[in-house]
């Protein structure tokens, strides 16, 4: 964050404030126990904790000032007035100083500052990870590690930027059409990526056109003049060029795009490589990721490496040599001779099938077991896509399945494919579950929405290690 006196600061968030102005700010946290000297401290009200009842700890640890939309309740817990900022709605108060922020860092910061946006029902993390990967060349870089890129999330990333970043790499999530367009109001993207539009969140949007729909607000928020990258090979993402206010330049796995993929090969391990190929030359790439649809993630990052004018061997340098750095995305681990897939952040059914063809792949030869939360927010189409989930199951050779959570559909629909299924109500259950079946050799998938909570059951799992 570029410092600012509390007083710009109060008018950066449309706030009121009855004390001096003059203080020096240099951060903003919604974690009291991330406040340093000089910073701000956020009252977010979580569905746990109730930040303005911390407020006075905050303050203890050096904090500045409180920013709340209850004073009441941050002057309980110690506050005077003339700490308390006061707005409507904090979260949009963050991202309104994260807008303000990204304005001086453009302002003043360096001349090739960029701010590059990403999109897409799935792969938005590995890409964003690759990308920022590849792009550490340029000069100092700010990625988040996860997925931050909700209407907190970015923000809090965006505050990171100050004089000294060269690039700002973001995800851009949606549940709601008008989610990214407010997104692009705080962090207006010089380039952007859309990968593909999938069946998530359907419940929400009504509808896959609907989905669609939400994910062009990227290119339409993207500055004018900015380059646009597009998949190929999904109609409705390569049907956005006609928004695009700038170049268009797509990928395609299948060979229809500017930068495409030949030679796709998987080794034992399931990891993907492949010829890059591109107009200004061709190189080998090795993924290190597990998993053939890492070649379309790959190729989203470096086509938007080569339009930020990243030259094609440091790319796919890079794209080999870089591993998983966001958690429980396809982290691969092998631990008393069990192999096990965790991709437990996220959950639908076109991530769901690349987890179980990661599975089907690296669990040749051995016995394969699945442990499945519920895919969340389908809608109608929760009952059709639980019951086609089992045949993908068994295709993959998977023998076991233990379902968690709300999971009646899949229950019975993976028993009529020969699976064997148990089920759990809870991760904490399907973690004793899981450990009573395990033998040495098997291979295991872990994969559910986020709200399945089955990361604790990779948690459980890898604690092994210690």
């Amino acid at each position: 964050m570029i410092a600012v006196t509390l007083g710009q600061l109060v008018e950066d968030v449309h706030g009121t404030f009855a004390g001096s102005g003059e203080s020096l700010v240099t951060d903003l946290s919604t974690d009291t126990r991330t406040i340093e000297p000089g910073s701000v401290f956020a009252a977010i009200k979580g569905e746990r904790v109730d930040g303005a009842a911390l407020a006075g700890d905050a303050l203890q640890a050096g904090a500045v000032a409180v920013l709340t939309s209850d004073p009441a309740t941050a002057a309980q817990s110690g506050v005077q007035d003339d700490q308390i900022i006061v707005v409507p709605d904090v979260q949009r108060a963050i991202g309104d100083l994260a807008r303000a922020n990204l304005e001086r860092t453009r302002a003043t910061g360096r001349p090739d500052f960029k701010i590059v946006a990403i999109t897409g029902s799935v792969g938005k993390t590995t890409t964003k990870d690759l990308l920022a990967s590849i792009l550490a060349s340029r000069g100092p870089i700010i990625a988040p590690v996860g997925s931050f890129n909700n209407e907190l999330g970015l923000p809090l990333t965006a505050l990171k930027a100050d004089e000294s970043t060269a690039t700002l790499v973001l995800e851009m999530g949606a549940d709601h059409i008008g989610n990214i367009e407010y997104l692009t109001s705080i962090a207006p993207p010089d380039i952007c990526a859309v990968l593909i539009v999938a069946r998530a969140h359907l419940g929400e949007f009504g509808g896959i056109e609907n989905v669609a729909r939400a994910k062009s607000e990227l290119v339409v928020g993207t500055r004018a003049g900015g380059p646009v990258v597009l998949n190929a090979d999904d109609p409705r993402v390569f049907g956005m060029r006609d928004l695009a206010k700038g170049p268009v330049t797509t990928f395609s796995p299948s060979g229809n795009g500017d930068v495409s993929a030949q030679s796709v090969r998987v080794d034992p391990a399931g990891r993907a490589s492949f010829t890059l190929v591109t107009s200004v030359g061709r190189e080998s790439v090795n993924l290190r990721l597990v998993g053939a649809h890492h070649v379309s993630n790959a190729l989203a990052a470096a086509t938007v490496a080569l339009v930020m004018g990243i030259d094609l061997h440091t790319i796919a340098r890079v794209l080999s040599t870089t591993g998983p750095a966001s958690p429980h995305r396809m982290d691969v681990r092998t631990i008393s001779g069990i192999t096990f897939i965790d991709d437990s952040y996220n959950g639908n059914p076109d991530s769901m099938r690349a987890g179980f063809a990661a599975l089907g792949h690296l669990g040749r030869e051995r016995r394969r077991i699945a442990v499945i939360g519920a895919m969340l927010e389908l809608g109608d189409a929760t009952n059709d896509e639980h019951a086609a989930l089992a045949k993908v199951a068994k295709d993959a050779g998977v023998a076991i399945m233990i379902c968690v959570g709300d999971s009646h559909t899949l229950d019975v629909a993976a028993t009529a494919e020969g699976i064997d299924v148990f089920s759990a109500a809870s991760p904490e259950e399907a973690i004793g579950v899981l450990r009573h079946l395990l033998q040495a050799g098997d291979a295991v998938l872990l994969k559910g929405s986020n709200g399945s909570g089955l990361w604790r059951v990779a948690d459980a799992m890898f604690g092994k290690e210690s």
